[in-house]
Protein backbone atom coordinates (compact mmCIF):
# COMPACT_ATOMS: atom_id res chain seq x y z
CA UNK A 1 0.00 0.00 0.00
CA UNK A 2 1.39 3.37 -1.00
CA UNK A 3 2.25 5.67 1.89
CA UNK A 4 0.67 9.09 1.28
CA UNK A 5 3.10 10.61 3.79
CA UNK A 6 5.95 9.89 1.37
CA UNK A 7 4.54 12.50 -1.03
CA UNK A 8 5.99 16.01 -0.92
CA UNK A 9 3.19 18.45 -0.20
CA UNK A 10 4.09 22.15 -0.40
CA UNK A 11 4.20 24.60 2.51
CA UNK A 12 0.40 24.90 2.32
CA UNK A 13 -0.04 21.12 2.43
CA UNK A 14 -0.98 20.89 -1.25
CA UNK A 15 0.22 18.87 -4.22
CA UNK A 16 -0.67 19.59 -7.89
CA UNK A 17 -2.80 16.98 -9.66
CA UNK A 18 -2.87 16.83 -13.45
CA UNK A 19 -6.14 15.19 -14.48
CA UNK A 20 -6.01 13.24 -17.77
CA UNK A 21 -8.85 11.69 -19.76
CA UNK A 22 -8.24 7.95 -19.95
CA UNK A 23 -9.82 7.71 -23.41
CA UNK A 24 -8.44 10.72 -25.27
CA UNK A 25 -5.25 11.20 -23.18
CA UNK A 26 -6.19 14.88 -23.11
CA UNK A 27 -5.29 17.00 -20.08
CA UNK A 28 -8.60 18.00 -18.53
CA UNK A 29 -7.51 20.24 -15.69
CA UNK A 30 -4.80 20.96 -13.14
CA UNK A 31 -6.06 21.11 -9.57
CA UNK A 32 -4.64 20.68 -6.09
CA UNK A 33 -5.05 18.02 -3.43
CA UNK A 34 -4.18 17.89 0.23
CA UNK A 35 -3.84 14.67 2.21
CA UNK A 36 -7.53 14.60 3.09
CA UNK A 37 -8.78 15.14 -0.48
CA UNK A 38 -6.32 12.55 -1.78
CA UNK A 39 -7.54 10.03 0.78
CA UNK A 40 -11.16 10.74 -0.16
CA UNK A 41 -10.28 10.35 -3.84
CA UNK A 42 -8.68 6.97 -3.20
CA UNK A 43 -11.50 5.76 -0.94
CA UNK A 44 -14.35 6.81 -3.26
CA UNK A 45 -12.65 6.40 -6.61
CA UNK A 46 -13.75 9.93 -7.52
CA UNK A 47 -11.60 13.03 -7.82
CA UNK A 48 -11.71 15.28 -4.78
CA UNK A 49 -9.63 18.45 -4.65
CA UNK A 50 -8.83 21.32 -2.32
CA UNK A 51 -10.20 24.64 -3.54
CA UNK A 52 -7.53 27.27 -2.95
CA UNK A 53 -9.97 30.13 -3.62
CA UNK A 54 -12.71 28.91 -1.27
CA UNK A 55 -10.56 27.01 1.21
CA UNK A 56 -12.77 23.90 1.18
CA UNK A 57 -12.76 20.32 -0.07
CA UNK A 58 -14.28 19.99 -3.54
CA UNK A 59 -15.66 16.70 -4.88
CA UNK A 60 -15.72 17.13 -8.65
CA UNK A 61 -19.27 16.59 -9.95
CA UNK A 62 -21.01 16.90 -6.58
CA UNK A 63 -23.17 19.76 -7.85
CA UNK A 64 -22.84 19.39 -11.65
CA UNK A 65 -23.01 15.60 -11.91
CA UNK A 66 -19.80 15.65 -13.96
CA UNK A 67 -17.96 13.14 -11.80
CA UNK A 68 -14.48 11.91 -12.66
CA UNK A 69 -14.02 8.18 -11.99
CA UNK A 70 -10.39 7.44 -11.16
CA UNK A 71 -8.50 4.80 -13.11
CA UNK A 72 -5.14 5.47 -11.48
CA UNK A 73 -3.11 8.03 -9.56
CA UNK A 74 0.62 8.21 -10.30
CA UNK A 75 3.29 10.26 -8.57
CA UNK A 76 6.23 11.74 -10.45
CA UNK A 77 9.86 10.85 -9.72
CA UNK A 78 10.18 13.59 -7.07
CA UNK A 79 6.82 12.69 -5.54
CA UNK A 80 5.74 16.33 -5.61
CA UNK A 81 3.12 16.09 -8.39
CA UNK A 82 0.38 13.65 -9.40
CA UNK A 83 -1.20 12.46 -12.63
CA UNK A 84 -4.80 11.34 -12.16
CA UNK A 85 -6.20 9.25 -15.01
CA UNK A 86 -10.00 9.35 -15.13
CA UNK A 87 -13.15 8.42 -16.98
CA UNK A 88 -15.35 11.51 -16.92
CA UNK A 89 -19.12 11.78 -16.83
CA UNK A 90 -19.21 15.20 -18.48
CA UNK A 91 -17.29 18.42 -19.14
CA UNK A 92 -14.25 19.00 -16.95
CA UNK A 93 -14.31 22.79 -17.12
CA UNK A 94 -16.77 25.00 -15.25
CA UNK A 95 -17.32 26.80 -18.57
CA UNK A 96 -18.89 23.62 -19.94
CA UNK A 97 -15.99 22.64 -22.20
CA UNK A 98 -14.44 19.20 -22.38
CA UNK A 99 -11.15 20.46 -20.97
CA UNK A 100 -9.94 23.56 -19.15
CA UNK A 101 -7.17 23.87 -21.76
CA UNK A 102 -8.65 25.51 -24.85
CA UNK A 103 -6.60 28.64 -25.53
CA UNK A 104 -3.91 27.79 -28.10
CA UNK A 105 -0.98 30.22 -27.67
CA UNK A 106 1.52 28.51 -29.97
CA UNK A 107 1.51 25.78 -32.60
CA UNK A 108 4.73 24.23 -33.90
CA UNK A 109 5.28 22.67 -37.29
CA UNK A 110 5.00 19.08 -36.03
CA UNK A 111 1.45 17.87 -36.73
CA UNK A 112 -0.57 16.61 -33.75
CA UNK A 113 -0.93 12.88 -33.19
CA UNK A 114 -4.03 11.31 -34.72
CA UNK A 115 -7.01 11.02 -32.37
CA UNK A 116 -10.30 9.29 -33.10
CA UNK A 117 -12.07 11.90 -30.97
CA UNK A 118 -10.78 14.70 -33.19
CA UNK A 119 -11.94 12.87 -36.33
CA UNK A 120 -15.39 12.31 -34.82
CA UNK A 121 -15.61 16.00 -34.00
CA UNK A 122 -14.69 16.86 -37.59
CA UNK A 123 -17.31 14.43 -38.95
CA UNK A 124 -20.01 15.93 -36.73
CA UNK A 125 -19.02 19.35 -38.02
CA UNK A 126 -19.37 18.17 -41.61
CA UNK A 127 -22.90 16.95 -40.81
CA UNK A 128 -24.03 20.04 -38.89
CA UNK A 129 -22.34 22.67 -41.07
CA UNK A 130 -21.65 21.05 -44.47
CA UNK A 131 -18.98 22.91 -46.45
CA UNK A 132 -19.23 22.94 -50.22
CA UNK A 133 -17.28 20.16 -51.97
CA UNK A 134 -16.91 17.98 -48.86
CA UNK A 135 -17.15 14.23 -49.55
CA UNK A 136 -18.20 13.62 -45.94
CA UNK A 137 -21.01 16.17 -46.19
CA UNK A 138 -22.06 14.52 -49.47
CA UNK A 139 -22.46 11.20 -47.65
CA UNK A 140 -24.60 12.79 -44.95
CA UNK A 141 -26.67 14.57 -47.60
CA UNK A 142 -27.36 11.29 -49.43
CA UNK A 143 -28.31 9.61 -46.17
CA UNK A 144 -28.25 6.19 -44.60
CA UNK A 145 -28.57 4.06 -47.74
CA UNK A 146 -25.52 5.68 -49.34
CA UNK A 147 -23.48 5.41 -46.14
CA UNK A 148 -24.39 1.74 -45.70
CA UNK A 149 -23.49 1.06 -49.33
CA UNK A 150 -20.03 2.58 -48.79
CA UNK A 151 -19.50 0.58 -45.57
CA UNK A 152 -20.38 -2.59 -47.45
CA UNK A 153 -18.06 -1.72 -50.34
CA UNK A 154 -15.16 -1.03 -47.98
CA UNK A 155 -15.76 -4.31 -46.14
CA UNK A 156 -15.44 -6.11 -49.47
CA UNK A 157 -12.23 -4.21 -50.32
CA UNK A 158 -10.71 -5.23 -46.98
CA UNK A 159 -11.58 -8.87 -47.60
CA UNK A 160 -10.06 -8.83 -51.10
CA UNK A 161 -6.83 -7.16 -49.94
CA UNK A 162 -6.46 -9.51 -46.96
CA UNK A 163 -7.19 -12.56 -49.13
CA UNK A 164 -4.29 -11.51 -51.35
CA UNK A 165 -2.12 -11.08 -48.24
CA UNK A 166 -1.47 -7.51 -49.37
CA UNK A 167 -0.66 -5.83 -46.04
CA UNK A 168 -0.19 -2.23 -47.30
CA UNK A 169 -3.46 -2.35 -49.24
CA UNK A 170 -5.25 -4.05 -46.36
CA UNK A 171 -4.18 -1.22 -44.06
CA UNK A 172 -5.34 1.32 -46.64
CA UNK A 173 -8.73 -0.34 -47.01
CA UNK A 174 -9.10 -0.73 -43.24
CA UNK A 175 -8.57 3.02 -42.98
CA UNK A 176 -11.37 3.58 -45.48
CA UNK A 177 -13.61 1.16 -43.60
CA UNK A 178 -12.90 2.82 -40.24
CA UNK A 179 -13.68 6.24 -41.69
CA UNK A 180 -16.99 5.16 -43.24
CA UNK A 181 -17.93 3.25 -40.06
CA UNK A 182 -17.42 6.46 -38.09
CA UNK A 183 -19.57 8.37 -40.60
CA UNK A 184 -22.25 5.74 -39.92
CA UNK A 185 -21.85 6.27 -36.17
CA UNK A 186 -22.37 10.02 -36.55
CA UNK A 187 -25.40 9.46 -38.78
CA UNK A 188 -26.92 7.18 -36.12
CA UNK A 189 -25.98 9.44 -33.21
CA UNK A 190 -23.57 6.90 -31.72
CA UNK A 191 -20.50 8.03 -29.79
CA UNK A 192 -16.99 6.68 -29.34
CA UNK A 193 -17.68 6.38 -25.61
CA UNK A 194 -20.55 4.01 -26.36
CA UNK A 195 -18.33 1.94 -28.64
CA UNK A 196 -15.58 1.81 -26.02
CA UNK A 197 -18.11 0.73 -23.39
CA UNK A 198 -19.30 -2.05 -25.69
CA UNK A 199 -15.74 -3.27 -26.29
CA UNK A 200 -14.94 -3.01 -22.58
CA UNK A 201 -17.95 -5.18 -21.74
CA UNK A 202 -16.70 -7.82 -24.16
CA UNK A 203 -13.26 -7.71 -22.52
CA UNK A 204 -14.88 -8.42 -19.15
CA UNK A 205 -16.85 -11.33 -20.62
CA UNK A 206 -13.72 -12.73 -22.28
CA UNK A 207 -11.81 -12.46 -19.01
CA UNK A 208 -14.55 -14.36 -17.15
CA UNK A 209 -14.61 -17.09 -19.80
CA UNK A 210 -10.85 -17.41 -19.52
CA UNK A 211 -11.09 -17.81 -15.74
CA UNK A 212 -13.78 -20.47 -16.09
CA UNK A 213 -11.60 -22.46 -18.50
CA UNK A 214 -8.71 -22.35 -16.04
CA UNK A 215 -10.76 -23.92 -13.24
Amino acid sequence: MFDIDSLKFDEKGLIPAVVVDSASRKVLTVAYMNKESLQISMERGLTCFWSRSRGVLWLKGETSGNYQHIISITADCDRDALVVEVVKDGPACHLGTDSCFNEVIYEGETPPAFQYEALMELLRGRKENPPEGSYTSYLFEKGMDKILKKVGEECTEVIIAAKDNDKPNTLYELGDLAYHAMVLMVEMGLSLDELKAELASRHVIDHKVKQEKMK
